[in-house]
Parts: structure tokens; C-alpha cells; sequence
């Protein structure tokens, strides 16, 4: 009757780095997608429209304002 009755503590889990050939597709799919944002929210509507109309500049208008564009 020597058991103890408290259960066997786990083994730690084994952390494996990230290469950064791994990281680095990601990394500029997500700088890209951040650009892109960025331009439609900041600069739109603009001297460099890529869209006519003014559909783009009323879905991102409050986020304009949010991030500090000026667009009135």
C-alpha cells in the first residue's frame, strides 16, 4: 500500500522554433494587405482613385476619422 495517490505530473510540451523562411511568405502577405488598407482607407477617393464613385470613401469613412485622415 505504498501508492501515492496525487497523479503523475506531464511532461512539458516540446517548443519547436519558427524558422524565418517560414515566417517570411506570411510576413509580406500580411505588409501587403496592411498597404492595400491603408491606401483605401487613407487615400481613396483622392488624387489617385482607383474606384469610381464614391461607395469606397462611405465604407471606410468612419475608420478615416478613427486613423486621423482629413477627407472633408
Amino acid at each position: 500500500m505504498a501508492q501515492s495517490a496525487a497523479p503523475a505530473t506531464p511532461a512539458a510540451p516540446v517548443i519547436t522554433p519558427i524558422s524565418l523562411k517560414a515566417i517570411a511568405p506570411w510576413a509580406a502577405f500580411v505588409g501587403v494587405l496592411m498597404l492595400v488598407l491603408l491606401y483605401f482607407v487613407g487615400a481613396e477617393q483622392g488624387a489617385t482613385s482607383l474606384v469610381s464613385g464614391e461607395n469606397v470613401h462611405e465604407w471606410v469613412h468612419d475608420g478615416r476619422h478613427l486613423l486621423g485622415f482629413p477627407c472633408h
